[in-house]
């Protein structure tokens, strides 16, 4: 039988253009038209930088857009630079470290103005130079592992054509794979303490015939494990276990304790769903406090198991400071017995309510999770704050005419959706509510800019403020201002 041969085709010499979502970058095809008319049609090839000149295999042909990857490199830009982490390009993490943060940057200022432009199509001012982050290593507080008991075999390994004993993983799923996990042997987003406790209770749990998860027949005992940390130097590590073998589970965790007396949280959680999610499920002190403290600026913030907690400490204080700057309640503002009236929507654990409390008159948070507001009410309480006031539920159903007569109109209103933006009745409840200030939280541009187009009915932008919290990702946060007109 002959060599079967490769269905891809390769497009010699191909420059990369541009930078584009998702971490991918741009180049173009020729390809024929509707009308048997020579096009142009966009490639998207991840992992590559604007410069590069290379082979490009098609993965992927539809008639607008193709996808590609790196065949053969040809001439490497002259802004590449070497990736750090020796697991670059298999890990779906951290795409861009082959660029210099700068160019990172740029793209991410870039990227902000794109959609602000052509989505939002609002007048803008000019947009504040981005804020980088100030570490662009062990930045994240938190990073979650997943075990496997059929880890994933990079290329040269599959190579080898080795039949190999140990097929155990404790690492990150593979892109578009999902019982696929690759074994990580060290990680650059955290404290080294997570490369650590993952490397000895791997070793532990196979040495001690401990069973890793199989994701396809859904049985295993090592399922999952968090590792937080925070900027007080608490830690805190949550196993999932994924059966509920109580010899083996506590075989495992009183190993831990010993091992890692640094530990000042250590949660567990039996999972025997079919999915991955625990945020339903109990979590368990084992060891330890239930939680730990972050803490910014002299306030001190509750952090459970499931709590919400921006990821990277650093640069949530400095989001946090332009919201307060932009909101016109920074600590520095004259004094005056006239505070306004601040509606924080999406408040999450209420991080920015209690960080804008003492410099407003009341604080009024809203957000879906339960759990959440509970933590936002601690949060107050620890810290001698009684001007807040926390709700639980839709922001919908919650943010209504009724609701804003019954509170009072907001002066200022500060809003942190998620990605998908706001609802269409939030926003017409924010046009009824007429605050003298919206500043506008986002972690997507696209979706920020999408409202502000709905709100320039009554307000203008003033100020745009993008902020880096993850470093060699695409991702990007920005903070808006706007005026009621």
């Amino acid at each position: 039988m002959g060599r079967k041969k490769d269905k891809y085709k390769v497009i010699e010499g191909l420059t990369i253009e541009k930078y584009a979502a998702e971490g991918k970058c741009v180049t173009h095809l020729d390809s024929m038209g509707a009308n048997n008319e020579m096009t142009k049609k966009v490639l998207f090839v991840p992992f590559a930088a604007v410069g590069d000149v290379c082979d490009i295999k098609i993965l992927r042909s539809r008639t607008s857009f193709a996808e590609g990857t790196i065949e053969k490199m040809i001439t490497p830009s002259p802004v590449r630079v070497e990736p750090k982490c020796e697991h670059f390009g298999v890990c779906g993490g951290c795409k861009w470290q082959h660029i210099p943060y700068s160019e990172q940057l740029a793209f991410k200022q870039q990227q902000v103005m794109d959609a602000l432009t052509r989505i939002g199509k609002v007048e803008l001012p000019e947009c504040t130079p981005i804020d980088g982050s100030r570490d662009i290593w062990n930045y994240r507080n938190k990073l979650e592992f997943t075990f496997s008991n059929k880890r994933w075999l990079t290329f040269d390994e599959v190579k080898q054509d080795v039949k190999y004993d140990d097929m155990n993983a404790l690492g990150f799923h593979i892109p578009n794979c999902f019982d696929k996990v690759l074994d990580i042997n060290k990680c650059w987003l955290q404290d080294d303490i997570s490369n650590r406790l993952r490397m000895d209770i791997r070793k532990f749990a196979i040495e001690n015939g401990v069973s890793f998860f199989d994701l396809r027949n859904q049985n295993g005992v090592m399922r999952n494990m968090v590792v937080r940390t925070a900027s007080t130097g608490e830690l805190m590590l949550i196993v999932i276990f994924g059966e509920d073998n109580r010899e083996q589970i506590e075989l495992v965790l009183n190993h831990i304790k010993e091992t890692f007396p640094e530990i000042t949280s250590l949660m567990y959680v039996i999972n025997t769903k079919c999915n991955d999610s625990w945020g339903d499920l109990e979590a368990v002190c084992f060891s330890g406090k239930d939680h730990i403290i972050e803490e910014m600026e002299g306030l001190k913030f509750k952090v459970g198991p499931k709590s919400f907690y921006q990821t990277n400490s650093k640069q949530a204080y400095e989001l946090y400071k332009h919201t307060r700057a932009f909101a016109g309640l920074a600590p520095e503002a004259a004094p005056s017995d006239n505070k306004p009236l601040v509606y924080d929507l999406y408040t999450g654990t209420g991080t920015i309510a209690n960080f804008v409390a003492r410099q407003s008159s009341k604080v009024v948070g809203i957000e879906y999770v339960p759990e959440a507001i509970e933590d936002a009410k601690v949060n107050s309480a620890i810290n001698n704050i009684d001007n807040t006031i926390f709700y639980a539920g839709d922001m919908k159903d919650i943010l209504t005419i009724d609701f804003i007569n019954e509170h009072g109109r907001p002066d200022v209103i500060i809003t942190d959706p998620p990605r998908a933006g706001m609802h269409e009745d939030v926003i017409n409840a924010i046009l009824f509510a007429e605050p003298k200030v919206i500043v506008y939280v986002s972690c997507n541009p696209a979706t920020q800019a999408r409202d502000l187009q709905l709100l320039d009915v009554k307000y203008r932008v003033t100020n745009i403020q993008p902020v880096d919290m993850f470093p060699h990702t695409q991702h990007v946060e920005n903070v808006v201002r706007l005026e009621l007109k």
